[in-house]
C-alpha cells in the first residue's frame, strides 16, 4: 500500500494518522464575490461595500487538479503554524519539495505532515515543541501542502 497512487482507488483511505481523499473529477468552477478591501482583525473600518472580482476556490487552491489530493490532519504537531486537528490540507504531488515546505511524508512505515528541512541535514520538523524532530533514514515525500482549510464553525 505504501507509495500507492491515491487516485488508484477512489474512496477514503486511512493511513496512520492521516485521511487521504482523492477528488472524483475535475473541479467545477464555483465562484463567490471577492471583496478586495482588506479586513483588519482589530477595529472595523468603513470598508466599501462592493466587489471587484469573483473568486473560484478551486482555481485558488488547486493549481494541478490531476496531481492534487486532500488530507485531513489529525493531532497537534503542526499547531504553531496554524494547522489543527481536523483541518483539510490541499496537497500537490507534482510540486517539487523545497527547503521549508510543509510536506506529507512516509518514514518508518508511517505517514506524517511536517516542515521539510533539507540542509544541513534532512529532517522533518514539527511545529510544536512538544514533538521531536525526525531524522529519517528512509524518506518518501508524497506531496507538498499548498493550502489548508480550517473551519471556525460547524466542526462537530
Amino acid at each position: 500500500m505504501i507509495g500507492e497512487d491515491p487516485y488508484k482507488n477512489r474512496y477514503f483511505k486511512r493511513y496512520a494518522m492521516l485521511l487521504f481523499v482523492a477528488p472524483e473529477q475535475e473541479p467545477v468552477p464555483s465562484t463567490a464575490p471577492l471583496f478586495t478591501e482588506r479586513c483588519p482583525a482589530g477595529f472595523p473600518s468603513p470598508a466599501a461595500d462592493y466587489t471587484e472580482e469573483e473568486l473560484d476556490l478551486n482555481a485558488y487552491c488547486i493549481r494541478r487538479p490531476a496531481a492534487t489530493f486532500f488530507v485531513r490532519a489529525i493531532g497537534d504537531s503542526m499547531k504553531e503554524m496554524g494547522l489543527h486537528s481536523g483541518d483539510l490540507m490541499v496537497v500537490d504531488k507534482a510540486e517539487k519539495p523545497l527547503q521549508g515546505d510543509i510536506v506529507i511524508a512516509e518514514t518508518d512505515g508511517e505517514f506524517t505532515v511536517k516542515r521539510l528541512q533539507l540542509t544541513p541535514r534532512i529532517a522533518l520538523l514539527p511545529m510544536n515543541p512538544a514533538y521531536p524532530t525526525l531524522y529519517p533514514e528512509d524518506l518518501q515525500i508524497f506531496g507538498v501542502v499548498t493550502a489548508f482549510i480550517h473551519k471556525t464553525r460547524g466542526m462537530d
